[in-house]
């Protein structure tokens, strides 16, 4: 009897998953570098006294294919018999091929259209795929704590060790940055005291107004300090576990095409980008947006391994709920998935277009619930949406949070792009739009500038070349092939998300980047491992030099900007990695272990520029809405350290006060707010301040302060405010007999009121005061009906770009109608008493602070 040996192994030591493509004239193997099939040898099997496991080699003695095993349904062995090939079948007897026929079992099963037999023993688990099911393997939560069979005894020690690491490095002092961005603490603080306040994503729990962003990242956060009280631990630790989440599913999704060695070295590379340690320490949403998309490509790549519907609809509803937590930002991937599940899922055409459409269905249902409550839902039943103009999520969506990025046209934004001028402005811009106006310079070396490269880019050069050569390496693989799907995943990501990065006009921060930094691990570790697989072949072997000498480079020139920052690191990094790529020249003549050591060096050298800018932010605090990371993130965030705002304009301006700050080493430069605004009621009469110059960033321009505008950069955007005891305790005074204890303009200005009082605290015009919420005569109402107790002076002009006049308004009539009073140096009216003097005659107040 001739028989069949074993399939080849891929290189994480399971068989790969192969099948036949009805779409193909010949078989495909979808497994990761994957070798052909053996010859036929004889043999016997334990199982059933034949040595065949789905070989998919030609058969001897016909014309057809053996049978495919394992995860598609086949666990037995294939033996040929004059001219026939019979087979024992794990469940399902014996199965005939003829020389012309299909495979087909003797109880009448057949293949279907992507080429799989039935399961009868239910192995298609959530963590199976290639290597899960079949006789003798561990079940899902063995593996989660094991290890799957086939890997190396190290794949899940240096896992757990991985996720230790990185869990330390998130978690590590991390109460040490206080509320981080207030602006999003005080909207869990509000969540947690209010369900509608949670459900919206209100700044407040008087529901007066939403942040501008949806708020499924809120939640998260508001369940913790429900759960464990309001602390910057409860609102920080949610952001942090995203981190650890999302490392650990990256190296599920990278070693389930490759191996385990991919995957660990793709965590890392992920865990230790300076700005995914920024952002998984911190409390804006991109933390959740990461974790959301990372499980939507792995999902998708589990989907095209066996055309599975179910998994690209979850994926679809992971993006949808990505939506729910940054709007447009998680549509850049899903053109990016959906061809790939078009082009390299094994099944028919119009089967491959149904469960695209499918997942795009359930991409719409999970992210759409919610504009439709929106919707529906009266306007005066619900708060405000903050960071529109009209009360309009749909505008929001396409405006302020969506195409306005693109264009620069972002109607009340604090600064801006292309189009940014209001009426008071006279037609003056901030800057031309080549230069993003206030946003730093656009163009396809943004990632690589210097207030953008040190937080992301230490490994994109290395990434994108890794990215074309495994795309070389996979290009004569048949369609189904699992390895280049994933090339094309993760190189798809990283190229359309870095090319709108790349040329937005609107605003843009240098922490939106750490949503290239799950692309940027798993193309390297990917094409690492691929090259280092096929390193017997020289290109390969000179590949990983060049690819090795060009990231020393690259990783010594960035450290370079950091003047006087540990010194030694840059010529050792430079000789050390130099030393590395020459080595690696001789690859294919080294021995295995002394190729391994060579290699290991190589990778230390790469990481070793990120990991110390990594550590270095962990060791700082970061607070406001634009943090930075780096070992010069104090200096290098737009704008800088402390600096003071213009007066707005003539009139009784706000005087000197709490401001964005100058311009700073490498920071964005600052800009200034037209002049002529209306002004907010400040600590007494008298002429309004003129506002300084914008501070120069190294590489940038300078941005002058405009007339009567607002000096200074934006040195940790509009950090909330810290009020002093006294006032504490006056705004907490009977504060549960009002439905807010204050109103503000500005939600930075509200939330730093409400995080110490943790009373309700209305954000006047949003974010940015520029939102029409409330209009004068809505304020007049809640004043009259007895809904809000003090109003506090100070805060933003609410003329930003040409936003409302709202805020200016209500600012002005409270002027003239109430008395104001100084409290810790800030000036506070009290709306339920009746005004006792006119506003060139103020009573004021002093107490110590």
């Amino acid at each position: 009897m001739t028989t069949h040996e074993p399939a080849s192994q891929a290189v994480d030591g399971s068989v790969p998953d192969q099948r036949t493509d009805p779409d193909e004239a010949t078989p495909t193997a979808t497994g990761d570098l994957a070798a052909t099939a053996e010859t036929p040898s004889a043999g016997a099997s334990a199982a059933t006294g034949l040595d065949v496991v789905g070989s998919q080699a030609p058969h001897a003695d016909t014309s057809a294919w053996a049978a495919p095993a394992g995860r598609d349904g086949v666990g037995g062995s294939w033996a040929a018999v004059d001219g026939l090939a019979t087979g024992a079948v794990a469940g399902q007897g014996v199965v005939v091929l003829a020389p012309d026929g299909p495979l087909e079992p003797a109880d009448g099963q057949r293949q279907d259209d992507a080429g799989r037999w039935p399961d009868p023993a239910g192995t298609d688990d959530a963590a199976g795929g290639a290597d899960g099911g079949g006789p003798g393997r561990r079940g899902f939560l063995a593996r989660l704590a094991w290890g799957h069979q086939d890997d190396p005894r190290w794949a899940r020690p240096g896992l757990w060790l991985l996720l230790a690491a990185t869990a330390l490095l998130y978690l590590w002092g991390l109460g040490r940055s206080g509320w981080a961005n207030d602006f999003y603490s005080a909207a869990a603080q509000a969540g947690s005291a209010s369900w509608k306040a949670m459900f919206y994503g209100s700044s407040d729990a008087g529901n007066a107004i939403t942040v501008d962003k949806p708020p499924v990242a809120m939640w998260l956060m508001s369940l913790s300090v429900r759960i464990f009280g309001l602390s910057s631990w409860s609102i920080l630790v949610p952001e942090a576990l995203c981190g650890v989440a999302s490392v650990g599913l990256l190296y599920a999704t990278v070693r389930r095409a490759f191996n385990p060695a991919a995957g660990l070295i793709a965590g890392a590379v992920l865990a230790t980008t300076p700005v995914a340690v920024l952002m998984f320490r911190f409390n804006n949403p991109d933390a959740l947006l990461v974790l959301l998309l990372v499980g939507a490509a792995y999902a998708t790549l589990r989907a095209v391994e066996r055309a599975s519907a179910r998994w690209l609809v979850l994926a679809g509803v992971l993006v949808g709920f990505g939506f729910l937590t940054k709007m447009l930002q998680a549509f850049l991937i899903v053109p990016v998935l959906a061809l790939v599940y078009l082009v390299a899922a094994p099944t028919t055409w119009w089967r491959r277009v149904r469960h695209v459409l499918a997942s795009g269905l359930a991409l719409v249902v999970s992210g759409g619930w919610f504009v439709a409550v929106v919707a529906l839902v009266p306007a005066s039943d619900r708060p405000y949406i903050g960071g529109s103009q009209h009360n309009s999520l749909w505008e929001l969506t396409f405006g302020y949070n969506g195409l306005g990025r693109l264009t620069g046209n972002e109607t009340g934004s604090v600064g801006g792009g292309g189009a940014r001028a209001g009426a008071a402005a006279g037609g003056r811009t901030f800057g031309p739009p080549s230069q993003g106006g206030g946003w730093g310079q656009t163009g396809w070396g943004r990632m690589f500038n210097s207030e953008i490269g040190g937080q992301v880019a230490w490994l994109l050069p290395a990434a994108l070349a890794l990215l074309i050569a495994g795309l070389v390496v996979t290009a004569r693989r048949g369609r189904t092939d699992r390895a280049r799907a994933a090339f094309l995943v993760w190189g798809g990501w990283l190229v359309v998300t870095g090319a709108v990065f790349s040329q937005m006009q609107g605003i843009f921060h240098p922490y939106y980047t750490v949503a290239l930094a799950p692309a940027i691990g798993a193309l390297v570790g990917m094409g690492a491992v691929m090259l280092w697989e096929h390193r017997s072949h020289p290109a390969a072997s000179l590949t990983l030099a060049a690819v090795t000498a060009g990231t020393t480079w690259w990783c010594a020139r960035l450290l370079g900007r950091t003047s006087g920052w540990h010194t030694w690191l840059r010529p050792t990094v430079l000789v050390v990695g130099f030393a590395a790529a020459v080595l690696l020249i001789g690859l294919p003549r080294l021995t295995a272990r002394a190729g391994l050591a060579v290699a290991g060096l190589a990778l230390v050298v790469g990481l070793a520029g990120p990991t110390s800018y990594a550590l270095a932010t962990a060791d700082s605090p970061h607070t406001g809405a634009i943090p930075s990371a780096g070992p010069t993130a104090a200096a290098t965030r737009p704008g800088g350290g402390p600096g003071g705002f213009g007066g707005f304009g003539q009139g009784r301006g706000l005087g000197q006060g709490r401001g964005f700050g100058q311009g700073g080493t490498n920071g964005f430069p600052g800009f200034g707010a037209p002049g002529g605004a209306p002004t907010l009621p400040g600590g007494g009469t008298g002429q309004g301040g003129t506002g300084g110059q914008g501070g120069t960033g190294q590489g940038g321009g300078r941005f002058g302060g405009l007339a009567g505008g607002m000096g200074g950069g934006m040195g940790g955007l509009l950090g909330g405010t810290t009020p002093g005891a006294d006032l504490t305790a006056t705004l907490k005074k009977n504060a549960s007999a009002y439905r807010w204890a204050a109103a503000t303009v500005g939600s930075e200005n509200a939330a730093g009121y409400q995080l110490a009082t943790r009373e309700p605290v209305m954000a006047i015009g949003g974010f940015n005061g520029t939102d029409p919420s409330p209009t004068l005569a809505q304020f007049q109402q809640y004043v009259a009906a007895g809904k809000i107790h003090y109003f506090i002076g100070g805060g933003l002009s609410g003329s930003g770009n040409g936003g409302s006049q709202s805020a200016a308004a209500i600012a002005a009539w409270v002027q003239q109608n109430f008395t104001a009073t100084t409290v810790d140096g800030v000036t506070v009216y009290d709306l339920t008493a009746t005004a006792t003097a006119t506003t060139s005659a103020t009573t004021t107040t002093a107490r110590a602070t």
